[in-house]
């Protein structure tokens, strides 16, 4: 199961319909945007698994957009494709000397893309792409659909479950309420805030039933995390 959340930033629009949807054929969850002061206002709200972006796009430059993320600790490590018209090997090794971790020059096949993505995602996040997570004494097998904490199962429900799967992909890392709404529940839902609370109480019952160790954090006006050990 791939639940990785690619963004691709790309001002062409014949090419964002054609990698949207070889991405979500794949599996992906694919967001789309074609300027790049966007794209850095949306960065700062939520972080994707893997930044596809377009060197020659609106507002703010892909590699512009490139040097500031490295420069910010939220997406100093976040895996970036630079793609771009420019073939010229002063050029690629300017995008990769700013930080991207690949370079693809259009134009370029589909295939290879894929491969691209595939093969940087396991190098970077090798956890969005297993079926079984773990951390600390929870594991969480997406296949089955089934959770365990010290080798007892642990009855979740739907919600609590991509609750629980989007937290183990980031252990230690602190969400907000509204990226958790975002992350888990989808931007084109419209939930209030506070349901954010009720089910992170439902999980967190769940997870630490029989008196054991509470393992969600709740960071008083930041959000939540879950404890890397």
């Amino acid at each position: 199961m791939m639940a990785a959340k690619i963004m691709v930033v790309e001002d062409e629009e014949p090419l964002c319909v054609l990698l949207k949807y070889n991405l979500e054929a794949e599996g992906y969850n694919v967001e789309v945007i074609s300027r790049g002061d966007e794209a850095e206002i949306r960065l700062q709200e939520s972080v994707p698994d893997l930044l596809v972006l377009d060197w020659m796009i609106p507002a703010v430059s892909g590699i512009e957009l490139c040097r500031r993320l490295r420069m910010r600790p939220e997406t100093e490590r976040l895996p970036i494709i630079m793609l771009t018209a420019r073939g010229e090997e002063s050029d690629r090794v300017r995008g990769l000397a700013t930080g991207a971790d690949d370079y693809l020059v259009k134009p370029f096949s589909t295939p290879e893309f894929i491969a691209r993505v595939r093969a940087l995602l396991r190098r970077a996040k090798p956890e969005v792409l297993s079926s079984v997570l773990k951390v600390g004494d929870i594991v969480l097998d997406r296949e089955a659909h089934r959770v365990y904490r010290r080798k007892s199962e642990i009855r979740l429900g739907p919600t609590e479950f991509r609750l629980l799967e989007f937290l183990m992909q980031h252990p230690g890392r602190v969400f907000s309420r509204s990226q958790l709404l975002d992350n888990v529940w989808g931007e084109t839902i419209y939930i209030d805030e506070r349901t954010v609370d009720v089910h992170v109480g439902r999980l967190r019952k769940a997870v630490n039933s029989g008196r054991l160790p509470d393992v969600i954090r709740t960071i008083r006006g930041a959000g939540y995390a879950i404890k890397e050990a």
